[in-house]
């Protein structure tokens, strides 16, 4: 008799009736399989380092991500490879930088022929792979990696309302999203088509009524998309996700929320509002014109969103312990890229890499950590990838680009260096022509700007991020041999980048 593929007998398991589906899975072990630890990967979207109160902000934005710090490995200098989704993401679970994988746009996709070359794929069928993203942008992104992926749920669950047309297109989703939902409905570029834009507005509105009482600013939802939900429902969801998955399993979940627009509940709003504002910095080259009133506003609601966001993961975090999850999971909290509100910009859609904007917490709890360990030496978004396979008891391809984390293998190194870079005007298809890269190299952040007509010519930036964390006092000019090393490595390190892909 041929015996089934594991695959086989999850695609069988769906379709028999509801009481023997359930009795293959009420022990949550899965009987013959190796005892490896879970994995519960949460990546909270644009949430930036810079903001949380656990690595030092003034305002007591994430006191539970405190508690879970009691337990975790807590990383302190920890960088996303870019400044928004795509790159961010791709790099997280593929453990290679954007110019190799090539998501470098906004809607972009990583190389065809590097798809299976992720997270997923590499732990194999010993492990129950589960993936669900609120953004639709990284939905897109997991939809490449979906032959590597047994559960994969669409951005609008747990939602309260929901319309997106693509969901209807099973087999080509990312293709009808990028052509339908783009096209009918306003997601950057207003409008959408008249009928369904028209729509669309009045569907929000209608929604947007049903809750407001309990979100002031309107009801929470992936910027421009047509999903509203309750964050609180949405972790409920979660919960009840996460004990029915069969042990050991692969749970990847990318919430929207602190990402704009900035729809804390009304517990939350206000709460910050006797703190002091943020300290006023020079507008840069690349101002997006916003004053530094709506800078502070936009501020004061991104951290109270924040909170909230907070507050969830608190109700997630006692979950997972009462039900002894954490027992046999690693629990990793991070993000695919931070948020500026200062300089005259807002958002991440932006050339710049300041620290708010690639700076992304990362909390690791082992099974069964009782510790607080904190790591200072820099750390970058590809090495989860590796580290999470060494401690999976999977090899690590010779492809990777990351290294082991510092308590996950690794060793702490002050002097790393991680690289970043924003490319969105480039083409994925060759070299760089339009680019900021940034290079972190010990204490030192050095910038390259190149290819923008608003400069005209190279421009190099330089901060010492021990002396001058806000990254006000560029040392570009300064005539030291410290900062020409700085330079003429960050231009060497571009070079060896920007080839042909």
């Amino acid at each position: 008799m041929k015996r089934l593929s594991r695959r086989e007998f999850l695609k069988l398991a769906a379709v028999l009736p509801a009481s023997l589906a359930f009795s293959r899975f009420s022990s949550r072990k899965t009987v013959g399989r190796a005892e490896r630890p879970s994995v519960i990967l949460l990546v909270l979207d644009a949430m930036s380092a810079y903001h949380l109160s656990l690595y030092g902000y003034g305002r007591k934005t994430t006191p539970n991500f405190e508690r879970f710090a009691g337990r975790a490995n807590i990383y302190h200098a920890h960088y996303s490879t870019a400044n928004f989704t795509i790159p961010g993401t791709a790099s997280l679970l593929m453990g290679t930088y954007p110019w190799t994988h090539r998501g470098l746009h906004l809607s972009g996709l990583v190389k065809r022929e590097m798809a299976h070359m992720n997270l997923f794929a590499l732990l194999g069928e010993d492990y129950h792979r589960f993936a669900f993203s609120q953004n639709v942008w990284a939905t897109n992104l997991l939809l490449q990696f979906e032959s590597d992926i047994d559960e994969l749920l669409p951005s609008s669950a747990f939602s309260d309302y929901a319309f997106l047309v693509s969901e209807a297109f099973k087999r080509d989703e990312g293709n009808a999203h990028q052509v339908l939902d783009h096209v009918l409905f306003d997601y950057v570029d207003a409008p959408g088509l008249l009928v369904f834009g028209l729509a669309q507005r009045l569907y929000f509105e209608r929604s947007r009524k049903a809750l407001d009482r309990q979100y002031p600013r309107g009801v929470p939802q992936p910027r421009n998309h047509p999903i509203r939900f309750k964050m609180a429902n949405v972790f409920d969801g979660l919960m009840g996700t996460l004990t029915r998955l069969p042990e050991p399993f692969c749970a990847y979940i990318h919430l929207f929320p602190p990402h704009s627009p900035y729809r804390a509940h009304r517990d939350f709003i206000g709460i910050f509002d006797d703190t002091p504002p943020h300290i006023e910095k020079p507008e840069h080259i690349f101002s997006e014109g916003e004053s530094y009133e709506t800078i502070e506003k936009n501020r004061l609601w991104y951290d109270e969103y924040i909170a909230n966001v907070d507050f969830e993961f608190g109700r997630l975090l006692d979950y997972l312990e009462q039900n002894g999850v954490l027992d046999s999971s690693y629990l990793i909290v991070t993000s695919d890229h931070g948020e500026l509100l200062e300089r005259g910009i807002k958002g991440h859609v932006t050339p710049v890499l300041y620290e708010p904007l690639v700076r992304v917490p990362l909390l690791i709890s082992a099974p069964g950590q009782q510790r607080r360990q904190d790591i200072y030496s820099p750390t970058s978004s590809v090495d989860l990838l590796p580290s999470l396979l060494h401690v999976t008891g999977n090899q690590v391809p010779d492809w990777v680009e990351g290294r082991l984390l510092p308590g996950l293998g690794g060793q702490e190194d002050p002097a790393r260096r991680v690289l970043m870079l924003e490319a969105k005007s480039s083409s994925a298809f060759g070299k760089l022509r339009q680019a900021t890269f940034a290079m972190r190299h010990g204490r030192y952040k050095a910038i390259l700007y190149r290819g923008y007509e608003r400069i005209g010519r190279d421009l190099v930036e330089i901060y010492d991020l021990e002396s001058d964390p806000e990254e006000m006092h560029d040392l570009s000019q300064q005539q030291s041999p410290v900062i020409a090393g700085l330079t003429a490595e960050l231009l060497e390190q571009f070079e060896q980048i920007n080839t042909l892909p």
